[in-house]
C-alpha cells in the first residue's frame, strides 16, 4: 500500500453502525489514513446507512433474505465489495456467518470486532455469558477474519474489569467504548502497513503477536 494514498476501505454493517461512526470520525479528522469508499448493509433501514449518507459515503443494501442460500448471498456480496476495489474490508457489527469461499477471498485483508476476550465467548450474548460465568474481566477483540467463526488471529484486545453491580447492559456500554478505541487503532495500523496476517498469524511491526494480540488494559473503564 502506498503511503501517499489513503487505504480504500469497505465497511459491512447490519445495524446502528457505532463502530462505523468511529471510523468515519477518524477519517474526517485525519487520524486515519483511509478512504471509506462504501458501506454495505445486509439489512435495510438501519441507522448505519444514515451515518454513511450524512458523511457522503456511498451506501447500499444487499438484503440477505432475498437470496436462496448463504453461498448465493456471499457471492453477490463479494461482487459488490470488489466493485469498490478495497484494500481492506471492515466488519462493523455485520451479523452474518460467512462462507469459507468468501473468507478465503479476503484473507489477510478483512477485520472483525467481537465483544469478548477471544478465544473466550465466541458467538452471541457475550456480556450475559460473562456475567453468568462469574468472570472478573471482560473486553473486546479485533481480529483478522478466517473461515473459523470468531477464530481468526487477534490483532488487538482491550480488557475491562467486571464490576460488582454490572448487568449485561452496563457491561456492553463499557465494552463498546473500548470498541471505538481499538477498532480505529487496528485499522490505522493496517493502513500504515504495520499490521498484517501471515501464515495464519497476526504481525505488528513485523513481530508476531501473541494469542490475544496487542493487549490494552482499560482498568479505569
Amino acid at each position: 500500500m502506498s503511503s501517499a494514498q489513503p487505504t480504500r476501505v469497505v465497511v459491512l454493517i447490519s445495524g446502528s453502525g457505532s463502530n462505523l461512526q468511529a471510523l468515519i470520525e477518524g477519517q474526517q479528522s485525519g487520524q486515519l489514513p483511509i478512504d471509506i469508499v462504501a458501506v454495505i448493509s445486509n439489512r435495510p433501514a438501519v441507522r448505519g446507512l444514515l451515518r454513511a449518507e450524512h458523511a457522503g459515503i456511498p451506501a447500499e443494501v444487499l438484503d440477505h433474505t432475498r437470496y436462496d442460500s448463504r453461498e448465493a448471498f456471499d457471492a453477490a456480496l463479494r461482487e459488490r465489495i470488489d466493485h469498490y476495489r478495497p484494500e481492506l474490508v471492515v466488519l462493523a457489527g455485520f451479523m452474518r456467518i460467512l462462507t469459507p469461499a468468501f473468507t478465503r477471498h479476503y484473507e489477510g485483508r478483512m477485520l472483525n470486532i467481537h465483544p469478548s476476550l477471544l478465544p473466550k465467548y465466541q458467538g452471541l450474548h457475550t456480556h450475559q455469558r460473562v456475567l453468568e460465568a462469574g468472570e472478573k474481566e471482560h473486553g473486546v477483540t479485533v481480529h483478522f477474519v478466517t473461515a473459523e467463526l470468531d477464530g481468526g488471529p487477534p490483532a488487538v484486545q482491550a480488557r475491562i474489569p467486571v464490576l460488582a453491580d454490572d448487568d449485561a447492559e452496563s457491561l456492553a456500554a463499557r465494552v463498546q467504548r473500548q470498541e471505538h478505541v481499538i477498532y480505529p487503532l487496528a485499522v490505522k495500523w493496517f493502513a500504515e502497513g504495520r499490521l498484517r496476517m501471515e501464515s495464519g498469524q497476526a504481525l505488528l511491526n513485523n513481530e508476531p503477536l501473541g494469542p490475544n494480540g496487542y493487549l490494552m488494559d482499560s482498568t479505569q473503564s
